[in-house]
This record gives structure tokens, sequence and C-alpha cells, in this order.
């Protein structure tokens, strides 16, 4: 099946480049676009999407009231809202998530992400951007008493990863993206991106935010 995709940006540049790489799918269609939180809502309306992008900061209704008035307590079935933004803030990401955002990325992560996002929000998934997953795993590791401690099973599970695969973990937990790790380690995106497949399945997490906690969990993620 296609998904229907809605962009609600201010910025016509910045609709423009996320239709480029969202049409350029083979599973994923742009089916409109709408430059404030109002048309959004209208846009979700008349279009019935699956995903809905929105923006935080835009005219005449923000991204979080769209994120409430779409996805929040008491709202009607609609899209997945994914709330794409430049705004790194923890307030913005707890209240998109609280009011049911199927992800919150930040418009520095890249088309490979963006396109990741739209296909976790259709699993019923919500994807953070790789920056903001670290800082949540970092605040609720810092709130444990023991929060390096490993247990048995995950001795075991670290056993069954090669080192590059834990490697490509390691730098999944400290925030990096795959044109990043393959940089650091010398191997191209499509290389990471098989270490990573492989990963997931040998610690059956569903996507990198449980690569990133296990790291947390197994003692791989730098404090």
């Amino acid at each position: 099946m296609t998904t229907r995709i809605v962009i609600a940006d201010d910025q016509e540049l910045i609709r423009h480049g996320f239709r480029l790489v969202l049409d350029a799918q083979p599973d994923m269609t742009v089916v409109g676009e709408a430059a404030d939180g109002v048309a959004a809502l209208e846009a979700a309306r008349l279009l019935q999407p699956d995903v809905l992008l929105a923006d935080i900061r835009m005219p005449r209704l923000d991204g979080l009231e769209v994120v409430r008035r779409l996805a929040g307590p008491g709202a009607e079935p609609g899209p997945r809202v994914v709330v794409v933004t430049t705004f790194d803030h923890d307030e913005y990401v707890q209240l998109a998530l609280r009011d049911g955002a199927a992800g919150y990325l930040l418009k520095r992560a890249g088309p490979t992400l963006l396109v990741e996002a739209v296909r976790a929000a259709m699993s019923g998934e919500a994807l953070l951007s790789p920056s903001i997953t670290v800082r949540l795993l970092r605040d609720l590791n810092a709130r444990t008493t023991d929060g390096r401690r490993t247990d048995e099973r995950t001795d075991r599970l670290a056993e069954r990863l090669t080192e590059r695969e834990k490697d490509v973990v390691r730098l999944v937990a400290a925030g990096l993206t795959n044109a990043e790790i393959g940089a650091e380690l010398f191997i191209s995106p499509g290389t990471v991106k098989t270490h990573l497949a492989s990963a997931q399945r040998r610690l059956a997490v569903r996507n990198r935010v449980g690569l990133a906690a296990w790291a947390w969990r197994a003692g791989l993620a730098e404090a």
C-alpha cells in the first residue's frame, strides 16, 4: 500500500525538499501541503492522509496544537502526526508525545530518517531524532540507582553481536545518524544499515531507539 502524506510547514523550500524525498519512495506519495496549522487541519480533513508532517512554529495554529487536535485525547481517528522541526526542546518533545505524536524529528536529521519516521509511524511506532533519544536515555539512566548494571540476559545478548555490530550500536547510542556512523567507521551508509538490521534481529528490538536503550543497559553507551 502507498502511504499518503501531507506536509505542514510555513517554509515553501522545506515543503518542496520533503516532497522530493518522500515522493521518491516507491511506497509513499505526498497528497498535499499546508503553510499553517489551520490549513493543516483542513488538509487532514479533506485529503485524509495516513501521515501528516507538522512543524512546531506555524502561523495561525502551531504544530503542538495540530498534534493535540488530530491525535490527542478525544480526537477522531485521523492521520498519524510526526513533528518535524528545528526546535530541540524537551518540553516540546514531551508535549508532542503526550498528545499522541507518532514521532519527533529534527530537520537536520536528514532524508533517511525522515523516510524512516514515516514508516515507523505507519508501523505504530514513534521515531525520535537520535540526539533526542540519547538525551532521554541519559536522563533515564541518571535517575536509576545502578543505571549501568547489566544482567545475565543482557550479557548473553551482547555475545550474539559481532564486534562491528557493537561498534555500530555504540554509535547509535551516541546519537549519530547512519551517515555519521559510516564516516566514523569508514564504511558506507548501506553497510551501516545492514549492521543495524542484523543487530536488531540478534537483540530482538524493533528500531534504533531499542538499540540505544539496550546499549545503555549493557554499558556500551558513553555517559
